[in-house]
């Protein structure tokens, strides 16, 4: 009777580490694959919204506000980048936001997002995102939140926000 258990249990308990060896292997394989195509989809999104770059060099600040995950600065003194994260509606959005040297948004741009398709998901499009163009730390407050959407609209504009309130301590770190 033992052996009609155990010989089923043994089975399997092999399968599984046959099938974790197997998992494991694959990610040691694909996870240098796949960091480095995130960080070129990293590198290709900071050029973008920050076009007068030439490269950026990721800057060591200590205390930034919520949302602000990490700086870069443009190595030629076009401004900076700022990688953002804000909870939405549906989740973490993931933002990236330039702002020129000047202290105007030059771009931002959603990276990732679970709002709701239709309504929240419109932070991600042009009409609402390029209304943060040429925006100031002073008239952000002027960008106009999406009908129906007000809770993803306005937590955009909380890590458009925090970003210049980064720029402000970035700047005077120079």
């Amino acid at each position: 009777m033992k052996k009609d258990v155990i010989k089923p249990i043994a089975v399997l308990v092999s399968i599984c580490l046959i099938v974790t060896a197997l998992l494991a292997y694959i990610n040691s394989v694909t996870a240098p694959i796949i960091k480095a195509a995130e960080e070129k989809a990293a590198a290709e999104a900071r050029a973008e919204v920050l076009s007068k770059a030439d490269s950026f060099e990721l800057m060591d600040i200590k205390n930034l506000p919520e949302c602000v995950d990490e700086v870069y600065k443009a190595k030629n003194g076009a401004g900076y980048v700022f990688m953002l994260t804000v909870k939405g509606y549906g989740g973490d959005m993931k933002l990236i936001c330039g702002i020129k040297s000047d202290g105007t948004i030059e771009q931002s741009k959603t990276l990732s997002h679970s709002e709701t398709s239709g309504l929240g998901s419109k932070t991600a499009e042009d009409p609402y995102r390029k209304q943060y163009s040429g925006k100031n730390g002073k008239n952000v407050d002027e960008v106009d939140a999406i009908s129906g959407a007000t809770i993803s609209s306005t937590a955009y504009k909380k890590a458009i926000n925090d970003a210049f309130k980064a720029y402000e301590m970035v700047k005077e770190a120079r």
